[in-house]
């Protein structure tokens, strides 16, 4: 079942092979049809997310619809749950343990 709007926007590093195969990855899982998603060099970018310009490329970011953004692992698990259109992904993460582990994860990466 899909939504009017748009659940929320993934910004990825456009220049990195591995964020654009994971971004094209993640559409391809897109089963409502609600996820955005755009590279961190599109302009404004920073400004949209609230973020100094300088901290742009640390780490993927997720803009929800309410504003509420969220970055690395979690900005993750928010993409995959408006992907397959459930919140099973990011309740997970939340879980204490979960969130150290994937947090840990995806900074190695």
């Amino acid at each position: 079942m899909t939504t009017e709007r748009p659940a929320g926007t993934l910004f990825f590093d456009g220049a990195c092979g591995m964020c654009t195969r994971s971004r094209n990855l993640l559409l391809k899982f897109d089963r409502t049809g609600n996820l955005q998603t755009e590279p961190l060099q599109s302009p404004a970018v920073a400004e949209r997310l609230g973020i100094a310009p300088s901290q742009l490329l640390e780490s993927v970011r997720w803009l929800d619809h309410s504003g509420a953004v969220y970055s690395g692992a979690e900005a993750a698990n928010a993409a995959l749950s408006s992907a397959l259109g459930t919140r099973l992904p990011l309740a997970l993460y939340r879980i204490p343990g979960i969130r150290s582990i994937e947090d840990a994860v995806y900074r190695w990466v």
